[in-house]
């Protein structure tokens, strides 16, 4: 049996320097926690406010937590990183340097027996053509290439300006029973999933739903809440320090 953890909306970058330091020291501390039992490890998108990634060059700080992340894959700790809408743009850098497994879209797995489908959440809010039509600018090939002929400095303010919006639209969105975040984790337990995993939304859930769970796992910012799969069952816990998660 394995043990395997997820958590998401970090939103490192975010806030004044000191409330960041904070926020990280947290992160610190729960990947501290995840070291010592872990198979795997689930970062469900929006570990950053921002992430732009040049060729030869990422956002600056944040190398404590770069650290930790390599210590985990070093210790043969699988570590997928599922890119959320405010990563942006992600290159090799996780992969290549950290040993982490990325990916731009949703992950089907089996974790002891039973079907996982882990989403970052964003584009699945009823009627939101608008998001879904930039998300698929953002992520065009041709506009990647363009936006890296920009300097660094000025291309990643202009993605921290993108983040700011971005994050009011999703506060305005009705997260109610009718979301369509619901809705698509309903389709998929009902195509067979056991478990639906999403992030995003800012608010942890756990909820039934025929024979299957669907569980958002809030975020770092207010509630430092994350999940684990273990023994066939799958739990929505509050981190509380490096020895405690309850």
């Amino acid at each position: 049996m394995s043990k395997v953890y997820f958590f998401s909306d970090v939103h490192l970058g975010l806030g004044s320097r000191e409330q960041d330091r904070l926020k990280e020291d947290r992160v610190l501390e729960f990947l501290a926690m995840v070291g010592k039992d872990a198979d795997e490890l689930y970062i469900v998108g929006d570990l950053f406010d921002a992430w732009i990634e040049y060729k030869s060059v990422i956002p600056k700080g944040h190398h404590r937590l770069f650290t930790k992340l390599e210590e985990l894959t070093r210790k043969g700790i699988t570590v997928h990183f599922l890119v959320g809408n405010h990563d942006f743009w992600i290159r090799d850098f996780f992969t290549t340097e950290l040993g982490i497994k990325t990916y731009l879209h949703p992950i089907e797995t089996i974790i002891d027996g039973k079907r996982f489908y882990i989403h970052h959440g964003d584009g699945l809010a009823l009627n939101d053509t608008g998001y879904l039509i930039l998300k698929k600018v953002l992520r065009n090939p041709v506009a990647i290439f363009l936006y890296r002929w920009v300097h660094p400095d000025i291309g990643y303010g202009l993605a921290r300006s993108t983040s700011k919006n971005s994050r009011s639209h999703t506060a305005t969105k009705d997260y109610g029973e009718r979301d369509g975040m619901i809705a698509a984790a309903t389709k998929k337990i009902s195509e067979g999933f056991d478990a639906v995993i999403m992030g995003h939304r800012h608010n942890p859930v756990r909820q039934e739903i025929g024979n299957g769970v669907y569980i958002n796992l809030g975020d770092w910012m207010s509630f430092n809440t994350y999940a684990v799969a273990e023994n066939g069952t799958l739990k929505l816990l509050t981190f509380t320090d490096s020895t405690n998660g309850q």
